[in-house]
């Protein structure tokens, strides 16, 4: 699929990608999260089903596989 930004001749392909997003003030890390990734710009799309499931994640009381260094940019 063509990528959706103005102006790039590139292509969406699809690839695990590492995602991050801040849930009830933590700073959660999901790796191996499966995306549409433009080859060019690197714009991101992930599909419905994808973010439902993220939203589902988010959702446990499970303990995370790992935990990663936070470091903030003062």
């Amino acid at each position: 699929m063509k990528c959706t930004i103005k102006g790039c001749p590139g292509e969406y392909e699809e690839r695990k990608i590492v995602h991050t997003v801040r849930h009830h003030g933590q700073v959660i890390v999901i790796d191996h999260v499966p995306a549409e990734v433009c080859s060019v710009c690197g714009d991101i799309l992930l599909k419905p089903e994808t973010i439902r499931r993220i939203e589902k994640l988010l959702q446990t009381t499970s303990r995370p596989v790992n935990t990663v260094p936070l470091y903030e940019y003062a």
